[in-house]
């Protein structure tokens, strides 16, 4: 059976949000660069995070100062998406007092965030992680409660929560004032495509974001028969896992640094997957 026709754009909690994004992650001094060429090859939904250590964020603002600047695009039309990343994912490079309690931190990120990306507010927020692997702390209730006066404050629209697990989710579900709109995980093939955090999103009118759908899935690339589907449908490998990711209801996060798979990696919506060939890439790395 075929999916329901999927858009460029969906709704989610009465916004429309773009279905697929474009990642900032380890780019470093090129950010501000490969942000503004990604706006310029179609992108719309820009994610980063207050995290010097892995990101530049205020690259990222740069590139969509630049992008606006050159007429490509308006900042209405952007769905910007940042992080709080808690002190123990950080390096000395904080955006907030360490010594301030957690909410505002939260505050002082957010505030942080603004400046970076030079706009008033922000379409989308998450929790960068639970402080352990395991259940949620203390902090990370105080965390969420700080994004949720931002978020009722009107500094930040949509909330969400990364890395993740299942039990986590659903006792983030249980215990919050306002529900995660999203949560982004790493999306690995071989627990098929995280199909318990997946199956709960699909439960609780949450939007699964997935990350390294290429890069932590190479036998899913490596696989002949997903190969084959590639060569059927002329269309990369990088188009195939993309759109398997939009038909399982995944929206899919690229990072590349190259203009031409900028622009592949946009055009997934006027070719659809057989259910047999979604049944081969689901297994393809288990």
């Amino acid at each position: 059976m075929a999916p329901a026709r999927i858009e460029a754009t969906r709704l989610v909690r009465g916004l429309a949000v773009p279905s697929i994004m474009y990642g900032t992650a380890w780019k470093a001094e090129r950010t501000g660069t490969l942000t503004a060429a990604a706006i310029d090859c179609g992108f719309r939904a820009i994610d980063t995070a207050n995290q010097r250590r892995h990101y530049l964020e205020a690259g990222a603002g740069e590139g969509i100062r630049a992008a606006i600047a050159a007429g490509a695009v308006t900042r209405d039309e952007l769905f910007l998406q940042t992080k709080f990343t808690a002190r123990s994912g950080q390096d000395h490079r904080l955006p907030y007092d360490p010594g301030a309690d957690i909410a505002s931190q939260v505050s002082q990120s957010i505030d942080s965030s603004l400046r970076h990306l030079g706009v008033s507010h922000l379409d989308s927020f998450l929790l960068h992680g639970p402080a352990s692997a395991v259940g949620l702390a203390e902090a990370d209730w105080q965390a969420w409660r700080g994004m949720e006066q931002a978020a009722q404050a009107g500094k930040v629209g949509l909330l969400g929560v990364s890395n993740v697990s299942r039990e986590q989710l659903a006792m983030l579900v249980s215990g919050a004032a306002i529900i995660p709109a999203f949560v982004q995980n790493r999306c690995l093939a071989r627990t098929q495509w995280d199909a318990g955090v997946r199956a709960f999103c699909a439960s609780n009118d949450i939007v699964y974001q997935g990350f390294s759908l290429l890069t932590a899935n190479r036998e899913v690339l490596d696989s002949p028969r997903v190969g084959a589907i590639a060569r059927r449908h002329d269309r990369t490998l990088a188009q195939v896992v993309f759109r398997f990711a939009l038909e399982i209801a995944v929206m899919p996060l690229t990072g590349t640094s190259d203009r031409q798979h900028m622009r592949q990696d946009l055009d997934l919506f006027d070719f659809a997957l057989s259910g047999e060939e979604r049944k081969i890439v689901l297994e393809a790395g288990t």
